[in-house]
């Protein structure tokens, strides 16, 4: 094989592939001696969603906002403008809590690696002031800033097409 095509492949390997596991479990002596990456459950990571709809019951946009890091995007819903400020997601939010939403997830997939995960999926929002339900895809990217998980991506957009029920 070409030297010069394994290197790509195993540089592009070890960023993408290498640090997911179920369980981010690297130790200081298999990071060089560096601090180790947060150790986390994909039953804490689905509780971050958790976190952030309690939030959202508070009717407090101020709260909802608490769970984003600070550089982080909010492509949502039921806007076609990014939210990149904390004060564009306040904005959003407090429009959105006027109807009143609770949301559950209705099916996920998580992945960890160091530091960061994912959670994406399907969810359902109940608007309590309208009695509508909106069913939606989702994602969630969290960063581990020492302290607290925070969201540094949320994008959620209605499903195209119409869904039956069984």
């Amino acid at each position: 094989m070409n030297k010069s095509l394994l290197s790509p492949v195993i540089f592009s390997s070890l960023l993408l592939g290498a640090c997911t596991t179920n369980e981010a479990k690297l130790t200081e002596e298999s990071r060089g001696g560096k601090a180790g990456c947060k150790t986390v459950s994909e039953q804490e990571i689905g509780a971050l969603f958790n976190r952030w709809n309690k939030s959202l019951q508070t009717g407090d946009a101020k709260q909802v906002v608490a769970n984003y890091y600070e550089k982080s995007i909010l492509l949502p819903t039921v806007s076609n403008k990014p939210r990149l400020t904390a004060e564009e997601k306040e904005d959003y939010f407090h429009h959105f809590l006027e109807m009143q939403p609770a949301g559950k997830i209705d099916s996920r997939h998580i992945q960890i690696a160091c530091d960061t995960a994912l959670d994406a999926g399907l969810y359902t929002f109940k608007m309590k002031k309208t009695g509508k339900e909106v069913k939606a895809r989702y994602s969630f990217t969290y960063k581990w800033t020492g302290q607290d998980w925070l969201i540094t991506s949320h994008h959620s957009s209605a499903l195209p097409e119409k869904t039956t029920k069984h």
